[in-house]
């Protein structure tokens, strides 16, 4: 018995068959894309529903659906993390996330100081 190593040449090398990729077509739908279709809404945070319930801090859809549309134009400037400003609230969004981060009635965001923001959204109702 021959315990020897052998060197095989390159054409008897093992070959493996091509996968050729089906071509893409325009029905085929991208994971990447259905996910952030999913994910375009506004998330409220557990910390921001607290707050809101708390500070009794009512927000009503068609102003839910305003601070959705601001968020967006605010993203499109490359704003990563938003003030909202209300006239009976102050939210801190994260535009990066489309996450509510917290809330305060206007009353205790005048006596504050916030930080790691780079816009700011004034909303008049």
């Amino acid at each position: 018995m021959d315990h020897r190593i052998h060197q095989m040449q390159q054409n008897h090398a093992l070959q493996f068959p091509r996968v050729n990729k089906p071509k893409s077509n325009q029905n085929t739908v991208n994971f990447k894309d259905v996910l952030i279709a999913e994910n375009q809404g506004l998330k409220i945070s557990k910390h921001a529903t607290q707050r809101l319930n708390e500070r009794n801090i009512t927000i009503n859809e068609t102003q839910w659906q305003t601070i959705e549309t601001k968020m967006n134009e605010a993203k499109q400037k490359g704003i990563t993390d938003s003030l909202v400003v209300m006239n009976d609230a102050a939210l801190l969004i994260s535009a990066k996330n489309n996450t509510v981060v917290t809330a305060m009635n206007r009353e205790e965001a005048t006596s504050r100081i916030f930080t790691n923001i780079n816009g700011t959204i004034l909303i008049n109702e």
